[in-house]
């Protein structure tokens, strides 16, 4: 890999990014990275053996920026950014609800901006990347993009207009998976179990749920359908959930997370 790529205010969602990129085969050399505090960016050089540096100093010097700080501090960047960044260089967002609109302008005219949404899995190489390419960004650019976040994961180029609602879907995702995983391992409890084995139960059926979902190619009704006998425990059990509207309870949820990440996109904290 011969282009300089900077990672700009690199929490753990950075740092995953990072590590996968080096693991894909990304030379440190060619890695930059800043921090709001030094003693992170010392931490990342001795980590990973990348080139801390300023922002400014990034903006001048790597061929691709991105950029993963919070949607509240990226106006602030940008505007550290903009007197020092090329048009030629290509600026990936990584904030939820920002449109690459927002990017293209505060930065020169034809800077081309692709907005990336990744959660947190990440962390484990399980992530999912959704890519949507700003006005200016070219096939080269999104191909560039997918590489990058293809380190950590599976990615995925939608339609900017589909962002937010990617965003409720699969950028927020993980949590909805997690708060289940609790509210299950407490059933557990309250059925008998001790908490480590209820945990254990859950955790490795839900990996195994989604491994079938990922590689059998069935439909999930299918699946749920051949654990579901007739007047046994699984139907018993999804009757309970219908009738407390937990399916529509989802819909909403995701509706409410969609509807979030256009008002971050408005400018609404």
């Amino acid at each position: 890999m011969t282009q300089k790529v900077a990672v700009l205010g690199t929490g753990k969602i950075g740092e995953a990014l990072l590590s996968g990129m080096i693991r894909a085969g990304w030379a440190p050399a060619d890695l930059l990275v800043t921090a709001r505090r030094a003693e992170r960016a010392e931490e990342l050089r001795t980590r990973y053996g990348v080139t801390p540096v300023t922002n400014a100093e990034a903006a001048k010097t790597a061929d691709t920026l991105i950029l993963t700080v919070k949607p509240q501090d990226m106006a602030a960047l940008l505007d550290e950014l903009a007197p020092h960044t090329p048009a030629d260089r290509l600026v990936i967002s990584g904030a939820a609800g920002i449109p690459t609109s927002f990017f293209e302008e505060r930065l020169a005219a034809g800077t081309p901006v692709v907005r990336v949404m990744t959660n947190t899995p990440a962390l484990v190489d399980e992530a999912m990347s959704v890519i949507s390419a700003g006005s200016h960004a070219s096939e080269a650019d999104l191909a560039h993009a997918e590489e990058i976040f293809g380190a950590v994961g599976k990615t995925l180029r939608v339609p900017e207009s589909q962002q937010d609602a990617c965003t409720a879907l699969s950028g927020s995702g993980p949590a909805y998976f997690f708060y289940l995983v609790e509210a299950m391992t407490d059933a557990g409890i309250l059925l008998g179990l001790p908490r480590d084995k209820a945990h254990d139960l859950i955790v490795q059926s839900a990996i195994g749920a989604a491994t079938m979902l990922r590689d059998s190619g069935e439909h999930p009704v299918k699946l749920r359908e051949n654990v579901t006998s007739p007047a046994g425990t699984t139907i018993s059990a999804i009757r309970e959930l219908e009738n407390h509207g937990v399916r529509a309870a989802l819909i909403a949820a995701l509706e409410a997370a969609r509807d979030r990440s256009r008002e971050l996109a408005s400018g609404n904290s």
